[in-house]
């Protein structure tokens, strides 16, 4: 179904109260080049009244508390990126649309999801300068909402995001202060690592610039897992090994199975899984609970195309359960500088790397503004040409795991799809 949109109201939405000024550093995984970048998100909500005034009016109480979130990304004199408490907000967007959530059936189908429509429009630059949070309200005409979010990825990661998000929606239902105290925090994690920064000033001499790029577009896939089927794969690992393991790796070991046979490579052709691993408990002492800062690092597993394409669903779980017990050493070298000339953010870019993204555990599905939390949230699509996999949930009441991809080519999707639909 075709629906249009129409934005009412533009503007900043700045901190109700005073807030301290003045430049924050940032942490060393913060000022990674990689994360010079905006993640985008819809949250569709099936009821909402005056969600738009509401959320508005919570954002800038919210932002006393969150307060580096009202100011802009800055350039030290030596490169180093930082966070200028300006005050300046967040661009906040009203809008409404012409239909309501059920007909376009809660955006099930990701892509009737029409980004340019529901995400917020930029404001006009001010000297160059962007919101680090840009947020559309799109009011529905049955009272149910979807909001797009763009988060500039610099601040924070997909726990932080989540965690500023409850803030905001504790002060819509009327608490006087957020349940978690914001934590700032950036000092601890500080690598001993020459650091690369936005500039490409570096100390020493930055890497070389990244290879040219292909030119493949990736064919978007959402694949339904059932609690059936986890169970089951669960329950064939526990048999096989005498281990339990987790319904992360029962889907990442599936999912990657199944694309390296869809894919065919020459067997002796290296194929690379990477997901993200939260590490706030790896520091000593652990982080605060109130940490909305990046705090992740990458798990990368690089074996032989043969390798994965002919092992068994519980051999795969088995690579990836090994390779995430050398997290803590390999996120500890890192911090002290030990990891070598391997830049372990920057694994290579092609179509034999998939990049696996957990977004169901994060926080996104329990914000609530006062109307229940989110029925549907539905991450957006990075890149075209760097295969991904992201995880979520489908829209309640369905269970189970959502698989969000866009990791093969045309000619692979067929084969790729009839694999994970005949998992168990």
């Amino acid at each position: 179904m075709n629906f249009s949109v129409s934005r009412a109201a533009r503007g900043m939405v700045q901190p109700s109260g005073l807030i301290p000024s003045g430049m924050l550093h940032l942490s060393s995984i913060d000022r990674l080049p990689v994360l010079r970048c905006n993640a985008r998100t819809l949250h569709v909500f099936r009821h909402g009244h005056e969600a738009a005034k509401i959320i508005r009016e919570a954002l800038s109480k919210a932002l006393v508390h969150y307060y580096p979130l009202a100011g802009w990304l800055m350039e030290s004199s030596q490169g180093e990126l930082q966070i200028a408490c300006t005050g300046e907000g967040i661009w906040f967007v009203e809008a409404s649309a012409d239909c309501s959530v059920d007909a376009v059936n809660y955006f099930d189908d990701i892509q009737m999801a029409k980004y340019d429509k529901l995400l917020p429009d930029h404001p006009p630059e001010v000297d160059g300068l962007d919101p680090l949070v840009l947020m559309q309200v799109t009011q529905f005409t049955c009272g149910g909402f979807v909001m797009g979010l763009i988060f500039c990825h610099s601040i924070c990661d997909g726990l932080g995001a989540a965690q500023f998000l409850s803030a905001v929606g504790e002060l819509a239902r009327g608490l006087h202060h957020p349940t978690i105290a914001p934590v700032w925090c950036r000092e601890a994690l500080t690598t001993k690592a020459p650091q690369v920064y936005a500039t490409g000033k570096a100390n020493p001499p930055p890497p070389p610039p990244l290879p040219s790029l292909p030119d493949y577009q990736l064919e978007h896939a959402t694949i339904d897992i059932t609690p059936d089927q986890i169970n089951q794969l669960k329950h064939e690992f526990q048999k096989s090994t005498g281990r339990t393991c987790s319904t992360f790796e029962v889907v990442a070991a599936s999912m990657w199975g199944c694309r390296t046979r869809a894919i065919n490579l020459d067997k002796d052709a290296k194929v690379t899984l990477v997901f993200f691993a939260n590490t706030r408990q790896l520091l000593h002492p652990p982080l605060p609970e109130g940490f909305y800062g990046n705090c992740f690092f990458p798990v990368t597993i690089t074996v032989s195309s043969e390798r994965v394409s002919q092992a068994s669903h519980a051999e795969v779980v088995k690579l990836i359960q090994e390779s995430k017990s050398m997290l803590p050493i390999q996120f500890t070298n890192w911090l002290n500088g030990d990891s070598g000339d391997v830049n372990p953010f920057a694994p290579p870019l092609s179509y034999t790397t998939v990049f696996r993204s957990e977004w169901g555990r994060l926080g996104f599905t329990k914000v609530d503004y006062g109307w229940a939390p989110p029925i549907h949230m539905i991450p957006i699509q990075g890149s075209s040409i760097i295969p991904v996999a992201i995880v979520g949930a489908p829209p309640n009441p369905k269970t189970g795991i959502r698989l969000m991809t866009w990791s093969v080519r045309r000619p692979h999707l067929l084969n790729f799809l009839e694999q994970m639909i005949n998992l168990t």
